[in-house]
């Protein structure tokens, strides 16, 4: 298993964002959500566009979480399921 590999099928697990660092005509730094994955490549959908793309691991130099997620798979979990019943994962307010 590559050392990235857990930063992606955290990815798809859990449909967040990672930031990439991918080796194309230069590297760069790319967000984007993991659709699928194969033997030798992922597929990824980056925000705002429509169509998903393809990388292969080889072209993967480093991979981490997006700005402003942890990691935290609990809080994940808990906003899956306020999704999917329709409510919110956030704690109740404390008096004010």
């Amino acid at each position: 298993m590559m050392d990235f590999e857990r930063f992606l099928r955290y990815s798809l697990r859990h449909n967040r964002p990672v930031r990439v660092l991918v080796q194309e005509e230069r590297m760069r730094y790319v967000n984007l959500t993991v659709l699928t994955m194969e033997e030798d490549s992922f597929s990824y959908r980056r925000a705002g566009r429509k169509l998903p793309g393809v990388y292969r691991y080889d072209q993967v130099l480093a991979v981490s979480y997006a700005r402003g997620d942890d990691g935290d798979t609990l809080k994940n979990e808990m906003r899956e399921a306020a999704g999917s019943a329709g409510g919110s994962c956030d704690p109740p307010a404390g008096p004010p």
